[in-house]
């Protein structure tokens, strides 16, 4: 294998100003993935019923954009280094609007499920290569100044997605398709930014082959795994011969992608890099991460709304507390590493400030005041800002450069992973807490219901909506207290990464080198 690379720009590093106009076009991209993720959280119970779909289109509207942009996070990553980053997010971007253009004009659920198919495969790569683009324009030292942006986009993105998917839903003259329409225009915006502001060397790599093979057992597995972690407890029960199916066949396909990894030139997750202490350990903490954070909040707009008696857009202002602790500990923590060099601290005291929110959270109940609330999210908040980006970044800091975009990916992958695996497992222990506390003061539900089915508080009367408001108080803390463990294991294995100094050369620079390093001279 041969590598290349345009000499000149190896030692072109970019000023401040120009990483910032860089980062304008990749934060617009990251911004309508997010978007994508949110805005359709309100807008769903109208969008299902107006194209005839059931509760399981329901639930599959919601699910395949994460099977796809889960199980195609590792393969952008390898493209990544491989191939010129440039082009490779603006084709994530593109393939997101084609998704949202067929999304927007579906006239039957099917459609609707594979446009969000095509949308979770442009996520994918947006979520991948984002981050192994600012790891190409900026050193690991300088890299925490950035994060602050991260946070504030995230948080917009959470935030303003449910709220405009509300509005768009309740506005008579655009209605939901507008909720799919509505990202075209950023996405646009972000690849004509991006094809000015964005310069990043390509890297030729000749004779090189992308295991293609290795990707597609890679997203088969992964995908097998979340469609039974998705329906189990709601389709079939956890221990049924759906499960050992879909369990056991899961495992066999992904033992056989690491079979096939291990013997390719160039593997898609190469398993070398899990030789590297501080990837493996960082791996493991965004999964834990990806368990406790998205496992456990996922259901708070559910509690604002079905114990507390908040509108969808009420419910939506809520969570503003836990956003802004996210996007203040981001920024600040990120300052403070860049000026220190040191990180580590930074991961440890984050992690405790998790641990304590959802110990804050696991007391909440019926009549929890909002106070109370927002000081619990907002402790949350700060400690999941200073711990998930900073993952990224340290393993980013310890790994070859020609590996940048494998380690993030892989990062990614298993927090996504993590999180699909909480909400799946954490909601299944929800809605059996829910039923087994209405039951036990009122009997089966009114109309049969199951305890998959999400009552309608209008319909019942006020007794009853008593009972269902505190059975959904009690079990929204039963789940908080159960994330809790996977939050103490992360950071106990924060304290194993070991503290290494943060590099001063961005991924562009230090490429440069290992190619001249394996390289000779050309006389």
């Amino acid at each position: 294998m041969t590598v290349t690379s345009d000499p000149p720009a190896q030692d072109a590093k970019l000023s401040r100003s120009q990483v910032v106009q860089a980062l304008s076009g990749l934060m617009m991209g990251m911004f309508v993935a997010i978007l994508a993720s949110t805005v359709v959280a309100n807008a769903l119970p109208r969008i299902v019923a107006d194209l005839g779909g059931s509760q399981s289109s329901y639930t599959w509207v919601v699910t395949t954009e994460l099977l796809a942009m889960t199980a195609t996070v590792p393969l952008w990553g390898k493209l990544s280094d491989l191939y010129n980053k440039k082009l490779l997010i603006q084709l994530s971007l593109a393939m997101f609007v084609v998704g949202s253009l067929v999304a927007g004009f579906s006239g039957d659920i099917g459609t609707l499920i594979a446009s969000r198919v095509v949308q979770g495969v442009g996520a994918g790569g947006l979520t991948a290569l984002a981050q192994v683009v600012m790891a190409a324009m900026v050193s690991p030292r300088e890299l925490g100044r950035y994060m602050g942006i991260f946070g504030a986009v995230f948080a917009v993105g959470t935030v303003a997605g449910p709220l405009i998917g509300g509005v768009m839903v309740d506005t008579s003259w655009l209605g939901w398709r507008w909720c799919f329409f509505l990202g075209v225009p950023f996405a646009l915006a972000a690849i004509l930014l991006l094809q000015r502001t964005l310069n990043i060397p390509t890297v030729k790599r000749e004779g090189v082959k992308v295991d293609y093979l290795g990707a597609f057992l890679i997203m088969l597995g992964v995908s097998t795994l979340l469609v039974w972690t998705t329906l189990a407890g709601h389709q079939f029960d956890w221990l049924s011969g759906w499960t050992f199916l879909l369990v056991g066949g899961g495992i066999v396909v992904l033992a056989l992608a690491v079979w096939v990894e291990s013997r390719v030139a160039e593997p898609i997750v190469p398993l070398s890099i899990f030789r590297n202490r501080t990837v493996t350990l960082t791996t493991i903490v965004s999964f834990l991460v990806g368990v406790a954070m998205f496992g456990g909040t996922v259901f708070l707009s559910q509690y604002f709304q079905l114990s507390l008696g908040k509108s969808p857009t009420v419910a939506g202002l809520m969570s503003l507390p836990m956003i802004f602790g996210l996007l203040v500990s981001s920024t600040v923590s990120g300052q403070i590493i860049s000026r220190t060099g040191k990180w580590k601290n930074q991961l440890i005291l984050g992690g405790v400030f998790m641990i304590a929110g959802f110990a804050l959270l696991a007391t909440i109940d019926r009549g929890t005041s909002i106070l109370l609330l927002s000081v619990f999210m907002f402790v949350l908040g700060i400690g999941v800002g200073m711990l998930m980006q900073n993952l990224v970044l340290v393993a980013q800091n310890d790994v070859a450069a020609q590996d940048l975009g494998a380690a993030t990916s892989v990062l990614s992958f298993f927090r996504s992973l993590g999180g699909s695996i909480g909400v799946s497992v954490l909601g299944a222990i929800l809605a059996n807490r829910v039923t087994s506390e209405i039951t036990s003061r009122l009997g089966p539900l009114p109309g049969g219901s199951s305890s998959s089915a999400v009552p309608d508080l209008a319909t019942l009367p006020e007794p009853v909506r008593e009972v269902i408001r505190e059975a959904y108080g009690v079990a929204t803390s039963e789940i908080f207290l159960y994330a809790l463990p996977f939050a103490v294991l992360a950071v106990l294995v924060v304290f194993f990464i070991k503290q290494i100094p943060l590099k001063t050369q961005t991924g562009t620079e230090r490429l440069a080198e290992e190619a001249a390093a394996v390289t000779p001279p050309v006389h």
